[in-house]
């Protein structure tokens, strides 16, 4: 029978950092259902965004994976991409720049560095946007990498440190006994280990069931349009003052129609990336018609040079949500040897290199990053535990 000291669940940029940082130093299987970087990873758009972030500890954990990036591709040894090109949120109506006024400075209290800039400043920056857009926001700190290109590099450096990567493996059960656990039981066999590590994404949930954890992360579907290649339009990164909005305010009365917001951002190969919804529609797919449309609608009246482009695909991925926007990077308190990393929702791409370092602490039982996991623990959601199984 196959032995483990670590099994990863999950072939996302979330799952293969943890194996990267794990590699060397212990024994690791990562499984992964299909592909590697086929799920959430592999369905997002590209952006690195920190002027986002809420104040407080969010831009702290941000700002702390933001750092890992600056010699990451040379670190792993494959081209990921990474651009320093700055980000822009453009104030589309003069309802929400008293809003950004108050957002550009608590963020430079904060200390992101991050201006407010008029009409023609942004066009300046940025000429493919309307005429009518009032002002914009710009950071030279926020970046961009190609997912699908760091999920790879990732489980291609931790494959040349010893790690195994199973794709097409599907977990089916965790075997458990005296509330530890004790084994993997895949479709392809079972792995006897005595630590797990959950970083099942948006399926998360599912997987903790396995053990009988509840886990507080719902599946948040995201739509994103994807255009045929065209010449560079888009320089950096570009958010929506009613993106921001809609992730700041609790109380937005203007929070539109299946959570609509803009996110636009270019590919070195051409293609234009166009989003974006947010939607709690469980694990269905199939979006409707008119949530691409209104997709559209919104990023043409901002971008109106997207008229005269075709969109090649759509793609729709879940980011897994926990309620108050951050992971939850930690043991649980009821099943010795379960560890979850997952719910990052939007900000997988940003936070995996950090979540990487985080979770080998973890393992290793290293104190360096105390400070940011104690705010990521499970129990601060006191979640409901059911009765562990035995088997």
């Amino acid at each position: 029978m196959e032995t483990a000291d670590v099994v990863i669940i999950g072939g996302g940029v979330i799952g293969t950092s943890i194996a990267y940082r794990l590699a060397g130093n212990h024994k690791v299987i990562l499984i992964e259902k299909g592909e590697i970087g086929a799920g959430t990873s592999g369905s997002c758009d590209k952006a690195i965004f920190l002027q986002s972030k809420k104040p407080g500890f969010p831009i702290k954990l941000a700002q702390a994976s933001r750092m890992v990036y600056e010699n990451l591709e040379e670190e792993l040894g494959m081209k990921i991409e990474f651009q320093k090109n700055g980000g822009m949120i453009v104030i589309e109506n003069e309802s929400h720049l008293d809003f950004m006024r108050k957002f550009v400075k608590q963020q430079n209290k904060a200390g992101i560095n991050v201006k407010l800039v008029d009409q023609k400043e942004a066009l300046a920056f940025q000429p493919c946007l309307s005429p009518e857009i009032v002002g914009a926001t710009y950071s030279t700190e926020d970046a961009e990498v190609n997912p699908l290109l760091l999920t790879q590099a990732f489980a291609e450096a931790a494959k040349r440190k010893g790690i195994i990567i199973r794709t097409h493996t599907a977990v089916t059960d965790i075997v458990t006994k005296d509330g530890r656990v004790i084994g993997v039981q895949t479709n392809k066999g079972r792995i006897e280990t005595e630590l797990v590590i959950n970083a099942a994404g948006p399926f998360a949930p599912k997987i903790a069931e396995m053990v009988g954890v509840g886990l507080p992360i719902i599946p948040r579907r995201g739509v994103i349009l994807i255009s045929e290649k065209v010449k560079p339009m888009v320089h950096g990164n570009i958010l929506c003052s009613q993106y921001i909005a809609t992730k700041h305010l609790s109380n937005n009365t203007d929070a539109p129609s299946y959570g609509i917001g803009l996110s636009l951002g270019q590919t070195e190969s051409g293609n234009v990336l166009i989003g974006g919804s947010r939607e709690f529609k469980g694990y269905d797919k199939a979006v409707e018609p008119e949530v691409l449309t209104a997709i559209a609608m919104h990023a043409r009246r901002i971008a109106p040079f997207l008229d005269s482009i075709r969109i090649i695909r759509t793609m729709a991925g879940f980011r897994p949500f926990t309620s108050d926007g951050l992971p939850i990077i930690s043991e649980t308190p009821n099943m010795k040897g379960f560890i979850i990393a997952a719910g990052h929702e939007g900000d997988g791409i940003a936070l995996a290199p950090i979540t990487g370092l985080l979770v080998a602490s973890l393992v290793n039982k290293d104190l360096k990053y105390k400070d940011f996991l104690d705010p990521l623990k499970f129990d601060r959601f006191n979640a409901i535990h059911a009765s562990p199984k035995q088997g």
